[in-house]
């Protein structure tokens, strides 16, 4: 897949990358399959920690919130990088959840960034004592822009792989990110970095690496027949 995406920063332009490769794999329902795990780590010195002032519903949402499209540990692990593997084995399914939430909640998109299938669905709600919208212009998506009232629920069905950019107009801080799989092995990052694939036979896979600040990184990893493959992969500024 190559996603795309409407961000002004152009997160498809690739930063250098280092990645470090252990060979392996594990014996997984009495057949060899294969697993890997790693951490998407941050190289280079930090930027700032930057806050965005809030200039509309101060009553609720407060007078400035933090910019949040970099987190970073005190380890330099990067939460919300997605992960997938681009040379997924043939047939490999979709995932079965087909259904995920993103709220609006504290006038800030919970969570930041979510995966869903292609042709799954997106439930948007609004948990705030105010009116928020949900606006898109995807690529290979339908375009959306609704209003949304507390308590109402908007599902939005996601056909095309690709990475969509969610704004709210009328709170020009917030912005969430779906990511729209075009099979099983996708992952987010949480807050140590880490992902892990399961279930994969031995071979040689690529990997790519996205995060809606520093772009989009290459790694590749080995399966072979002893441990889960473990892989490190550096992301810098560009």
């Amino acid at each position: 897949m190559s996603p795309s995406s409407p961000s002004p920063r152009d997160p498809i332009r690739a930063p250098r990358v280092l990645a470090w490769v252990l060979l392996g794999c594990g014996l997984v329902d009495g057949a060899f399959a294969g697993s890997i795990m790693g951490k998407v780590i941050f190289a280079g010195a930090l930027p700032p920690t930057a806050r965005v002032p809030v200039t509309i519903d101060q009553y609720l949402c407060g007078q400035e919130k933090p910019a949040d499209d970099l987190q970073v540990s005190s380890a330099r692990e990067i939460r919300n990088a997605v992960v997938w593997v681009e040379n997924a084995p043939p047939g490999a399914a979709a995932p079965a959840v087909r259904k995920v939430e993103v709220d609006q909640k504290g006038c800030t998109f919970v969570p930041r960034v979510v995966v869903v299938p292609a042709g799954g669905t997106v439930d948007f709600l609004n948990s705030d004592r105010l009116l928020h919208n949900i606006h898109a212009t995807p690529q290979a998506n339908v375009s959306f822009n609704r209003t949304q009232p507390m308590g109402r629920t908007i599902p939005i069905t996601f056909a095309q792989p690709e990475i969509v950019r969610i704004n709210c107009d009328l709170h020009s801080w917030m912005t969430a990110w779906v990511v729209v799989a075009a099979h099983r092995f996708y992952a987010i990052t949480g807050p140590d970095g880490a992902f892990a694939f399961d279930d994969l036979p031995p071979g040689q896979y690529r990997l790519q690496v996205w995060h809606e600040r520093l772009g989009t990184v290459p790694a590749s990893v080995t399966i072979g027949e002893q441990q889960p493959a473990q892989v490190r992969i550096e992301m810098k500024m560009r």
